[in-house]
Formats: C-alpha cells, structure tokens, sequence
C-alpha cells in the first residue's frame, strides 16, 4: 500500500475576479474549495491514476471534515488523526495581481504525534510512505527522524518531498526518492543553483549520501533524475500554464505509479514529468487521459558527463 502525509493539510479556497481593490467591496466572479497539502495532492494524483492509497496527517474541525469527505468522495481512504484546533484555510486570490492568505495550522501535541508513529508500525517492504509539505517548526525534529527511521526499519520505501530545515537532517535516513526543486537543492548545500548542470552535480551529492533516486524539477526548463549510475534529463513540453500548484505533487505521484508497474527509473521519470506537466496545464489536478495524451511529447536523454 502507499501511504502519504501531510501535517499541516488545508482548504485550498481559490477566488477569481478580475480585479482586487484592496479596502473596498470586490465582486468574485467564481470560486473552487479543494483540500489542499503536497500529500494529499500526492494522494489524490495517484488516484487518479488508478492506484489505491491511504491519506494520513493530521485534521480537526469542520474543515477537517471536509477534507476527509472530500478525498472519501473521490475513493481515497483516510486515517488522520484527530486535532483539537481547526484544520486552517488558505485563501489564495487570482486576479490581475495573485495574493494568498495562508492560516496558521493547528499545534500538534505530543500524543497526536505518537499516535502518527504507531500506525506505522504495520508498514512492510511492499509499501511507501510520502511525506511531503513543509514541516511546521513547532514540531521537533526527532518526529521526522522517528517517521523515516521506521519507515528504514519496515523496509518500506521513503519518499521525501519538502523543503526546510528539517529537510537537511532527514537526507542521512536515505530515503528511496526525494523531489527538491532547484531553489529547494540549493538551500540544502547553501548555494543557488542556476542552471541545470548545477542541479545534477549538486544531485549527485545526495546520491552519495544515500538517496537512492534523486528528481530535481526545474520548472520551465525541464527536470533532471539522478540514479547511482546514470543521469536523465527531461525537457519541458509545450503547453500554456495555468496553474503551478500541485505540478511536483503530479510528478511524485506518476513517478511512484509508474515504477510500481515497471520498476523501471527512466520510464518513471518519464511518467511523473508527464503528469507534473499535465497538471500544470490543467486548473486542477490532471487526469489520466491528460497523462497519457502528454505521455508521446515527453523525451528522455541520457546525459553524458561534460554535456552543455
């Protein structure tokens, strides 16, 4: 089974209009309500593609309800635990000039996190396990630790999605996979990474630390996937972005989809950059036939040390 987990989920509340008037009455011309968290984006991506899964993390409230009702409605199954604070909303305005208001999400207690952990002891080397989103800060790092340790001790197969300081510390579990964009990569080692022979040797690094796969998204300029023996790059196909948001949850979840089926890098590669491009040129999450009519425009090239 694949398990993926968002701490800190969401109600994505998108609002349209043609023009934001800040300290005056704005008419809204529509408006979408999704869950929203890189792990349940990962969650509902995945089934999409028609692969089953369980969204866990934390949820509280009414909007908590929602979203749990939310993914039940679209056949994900969830297992959050229960909060004692109201799962946040995040309103993000699109107008002549994007805004977003992001809300604060709930404390997660010490006995929240602990009953987290003891589902895991269940996972086995048939299953995978996504953490993805930021990591709140008033969580130690030992919770992270404890959740990758577990997952290395199951033998389950440790996705890494997310960004931040505790980011750093999780890279010495070794996790199976980890999708850091460039921005991202570049604040792991302190530097900035500018182009993309910057990305795989930087890539590089994290595979001798231990990661088995490595997939740096680059936005407009493609992605790259490092392996222990050989490097991919994928150009970004021609499409009109829509919306940005969810595009590397998309390339995680055609990534893992893949591979269960092939268990094949390159071919998985080639999937998830399917898929992100897919939902980048969608307003929502893509669907399958969206994947597939992509599919044909995605080429893979091997690179080649010295390669400009």
């Amino acid at each position: 089974m694949i398990y993926t987990c968002t701490i800190n989920p969401s109600i994505d509340y998108t609002m349209y209009l043609s023009e934001l008037n800040p300290g005056a009455l704005n008419r809204v011309n529509r408006v979408h309500y999704y869950p929203g968290g890189k792990g349940i984006n990962v969650s509902r991506m995945l089934k999409r593609l028609g692969i089953d899964n369980i969204a866990l993390g934390f949820s509280g409230g009414f909007t908590g309800e929602f979203i749990k009702h939310f993914l039940n409605e679209e056949g994900i199954e969830t297992d959050f635990i229960e909060t004692n604070e109201t799962t946040r909303i995040n309103v993000k305005i699109k107008s002549d000039l994007e805004t977003e208001l992001n809300g604060p999400g709930p404390d997660i207690t010490h006995e929240q996190q602990c009953r987290l952990l003891n589902k895991l002891n269940h996972l086995s080397e048939k299953d995978w396990f996504v953490l993805a989103r930021s990591l709140p800060n008033h969580i130690s790092h030992d919770f992270y630790q404890s959740i990758a340790q577990t997952c290395k001790e199951k033998g389950a197969k440790f996705i890494l999605d997310t960004s931040g300081a505790n980011l750093k510390s999780l890279i010495k579990t070794k996790p199976f996979l980890m999708k850091p964009n460039g921005e991202e990569l570049g604040e792991i080692f302190d530097i900035a990474i500018s182009n993309q022979n910057e990305a795989i040797f930087y890539a590089k690094k994290l595979i001798e630390r231990g990661v088995t796969y490595v997939i740096v998204s680059l936005g407009s300029k493609g992605a790259v996937l490092v392996t222990k023996k050989q490097t991919f790059i994928a150009e970004a196909p021609n499409g009109n972005v829509i919306n940005t948001v969810g595009s590397g949850d998309s390339l995680v979840a055609g990534f893992i989809a893949s591979f269960l089926k092939t268990e094949d890098p390159k071919e998985a590669f080639r999937y998830g950059v399917a898929s992100g491009s897919a939902t980048a040129f969608s307003s929502d999450l893509s669907t399958k036939e969206q994947v597939e009519k992509i599919l044909p425009q995605i080429k893979i090239q091997t690179y080649v040390e010295g390669d400009e």
